[in-house]
C-alpha cells in the first residue's frame, strides 16, 4: 500500500437506527470506503484484498478516534467550502 494514502471521514449519520461514520481511504489511483464502527466495506476501487483487510481492521480498531474526528465536522461549513 502506498504511503500517500489519505483518510477522510464524514460527519456522523444515522443509518438503520445506528450512528455511523463513513471513512474513505484514497490516493491518486485507488479508493475504498467503509462504515465505522463495524468496518463494513461500502466500495473499493483499486485496493488489493490484502490492503482492504488492513484498512478494515484499522477502521474497526480505531472507530472511537474516528467518531471523535467526525464529531468536529460541521457539515454546513464543509459544504460551503
Amino acid at each position: 500500500m502506498s504511503e500517500d494514502v489519505k483518510m477522510s471521514v464524514s460527519a456522523p449519520v444515522v443509518k438503520d437506527e445506528r450512528k455511523i461514520v463513513y471513512v474513505v481511504f484514497e490516493d491518486v489511483a485507488q479508493s475504498a470506503e467503509f462504515e465505522a464502527p463495524a468496518g463494513t466495506l461500502v466500495k473499493n476501487s483499486g485496493f488489493s484484498e490484502e490492503d482492504v483487510e488492513v484498512l478494515q481492521e484499522y477502521v474497526k480498531n480505531n472507530w472511537k478516534t474516528i467518531f471523535d474526528m467526525a464529531k468536529d465536522i460541521d457539515p454546513m461549513k464543509a459544504f460551503l467550502s
